[in-house]
């Protein structure tokens, strides 16, 4: 997520039934399920593919799910050991170019979001709708010093064992993506999106965020929603960083079927 994965820890990362394409100089993994308009869904940082799992079959009823793990993350790789959300949003255009798909939607939880933000500025026209749960525009300073902070020599190893519970390479995995979440703390301009910036994006938007989010406060998401043209915000009263899990699960799917519907029929 950006940030520790509490939200719904994967219990272990079995054997995936996706497949492995090569993009922009890496192997991207990838899932697909059910039939209809693409879908695409998009994991926090620290996270992969199959903490969808809750949601994914309900989602499938309606559309042709999407589901990879972002550069680094779960069974795909990262050769130069650098992570950005902009690169993140080219791979994902590599690999939707591979599958030939052109328009699509897209939910993205925390760094996914992230990376759909970047994704609905770089080719506007291909994103039709997109649901962004739990992101940012930019890193405030709360956000950073929990960066600072995550230091795999000096987090307890139960919680850097939660951290790994997607990492398919083991150890060394997972201390990659715990020093580039906390090198993100020094990025000033992968996250940089004013609100004219925002105002280029053409996709329909949904804005979900929790009132207790506890790395990107309230004012944030209302500046998204100021920012992006014809967008609708979601406070999630009591809801932590990324509200979609547990008690908030089956209102968030259909929230979210209602919207991406509403999309498809032009309403």
């Amino acid at each position: 997520m950006l940030g520790i994965p509490l939200a719904a820890p994967a219990a272990g990362l079995q054997a995936g039934p996706g497949r492995l394409l090569t993009v922009n100089g890496q192997e991207i993994y990838y899932e697909e399920e059910g039939d209809g308009p693409p879908l695409l869904l998009l994991h926090y940082f620290g996270g992969c593919s199959q903490v969808w799992e809750p949601h994914r079959r309900q989602l499938a009823e309606t559309h042709r799910l999407i589901i990879p793990d972002l550069r680094g993350h779960g069974r795909s790789t990262n050769p130069t050991g650098e992570f950005t959300h902009g690169d993140a949003a080219r791979d994902m255009f590599g690999l939707l170019d591979a599958l030939g798909v052109d328009a699509f939607q897209a939910v993205g939880m925390s760094s996914g979001g992230m990376t759909l933000i970047h994704m609905a500025t770089q080719q506007p026209e291909r994103v039709e709708a997109m649901v962004l749960v739990g992101a940012t525009i930019y890193f405030p300073d709360g956000a950073r010093d929990i960066m600072r902070r995550t230091v795999p020599d000096s987090m307890p190893a139960e919680a850097v064992e939660e951290w790994g519970a997607c990492s398919a390479r083991g150890d060394a995995q997972t201390r990659q993506i715990l020093d580039q979440f906390n090198r993100m703390r020094l990025s000033y301009d992968d996250m940089n999106f004013t609100e004219p910036y925002l105002g280029t994006i053409t996709a329909r938007t949904l804005i979900v965020h929790g009132d207790r989010d506890e790395f990107f406060p309230a004012e944030i998401p209302l500046a998204m929603y100021r920012g992006i043209p014809g967008s609708a915000l979601w406070i999630v009263p009591d809801g932590g960083h990324i509200p979609i899990f547990g008690e908030w699960a089956e209102a968030f799917r259909r929230e979210v079927t209602r919207f991406l519907a509403a999309e498809a029929d032009g309403g």
